[in-house]
């Protein structure tokens, strides 16, 4: 049998051999990408910049959809009445009737029984983390003139103008910031990211893959993080009277 000495050793190696690589690859990664907030100026401009963004992704088509339903990654699917103010969030046996006026109201279900009061409470928290994060990656851009958002215009190296939204209240995370890069008709590319979840400033995703719906809006299918491919699919649009 193995002396204890020993034992400490075989399983400090092997602490080592995970994590080194690891402590590695992220500090190359925080070198390489990492980057500070740009300089931006809040005002006019940006407000223009940002009005831009909307018409060519047809604005007035998403403020006048009503239901929006979408699957995230494969995992989590969202019936969201835009109208109502509701959505329903389904993850592995998990169904939410999350109601986004007054959370409190919401119900839970496992197994499409209903859940008892105190493991609702986590679920029903847990359900609103999903729509927060998962609906942002769908429609983001149209939320850029929301309540307690603040535009600022930034000149990027190449000399093109990109757009930095700021959420100073509401979400799961409120004090992150997204700095869009556009198209020449305004249309999104990619956004950089400074927000809490992440431990790099201004990681960059794609916007790309859209799709114009059926009430006319455009909803983008797909963004390229990384390695990683994050997937929105089955997206349906109705209006009220459909």
């Amino acid at each position: 049998m193995p002396k204890p000495k020993k034992i400490l050793k075989i399983i400090g190696g092997i602490i080592i051999f995970f994590t080194l690589p690891t402590l590695l690859l992220f500090a190359f990664m925080y070198v390489k990408y990492n980057e500070e907030l740009p300089k931006s100026i809040q005002g006019e401009a940006a407000d223009k910049l940002a009005q831009k963004m909307l018409k060519s992704l047809n604005y007035e088509a998403y403020q006048a959809t009503d239901y929006i339903e979408f699957t995230f990654k494969k995992r989590h699917h969202f019936k969201w009445n835009k109208s109502q103010n509701t959505c329903e969030v389904y993850w592995k046996n998990y169904k939410v009737h999350l109601n986004l006026t007054t959370p409190s109201s919401s119900e839970a279900f496992e197994n499409e029984l209903p859940v008892d009061h105190e493991d609702a409470v986590e679920l029903i928290e847990k359900a609103q983390n999903l729509f927060n994060n998962d609906t942002f990656w769908l429609v983001g851009p149209f939320k850029v003139f929301d309540q307690g958002v603040e535009r600022r215009l930034v000149t990027t190296e190449n000399n093109k103008e990109a757009l930095l939204v700021t959420y100073t209240t509401g979400g799961s995370t409120p004090g992150d910031s997204y700095l869009w890069h556009l198209d020449t008709n305004g249309k999104p590319k990619s956004f950089q990211m400074w927000v809490d979840i992440l431990p790099i400033d201004g990681l960059e995703a794609t916007w790309e893959d859209w799709t114009t719906t059926n009430t006319g809006a455009q909803l983008p299918t797909f963004h390229k993080f990384f390695m990683f491919g994050l997937e929105l699919e089955q997206i349906e649009t109705k209006f009220m009277e459909d």
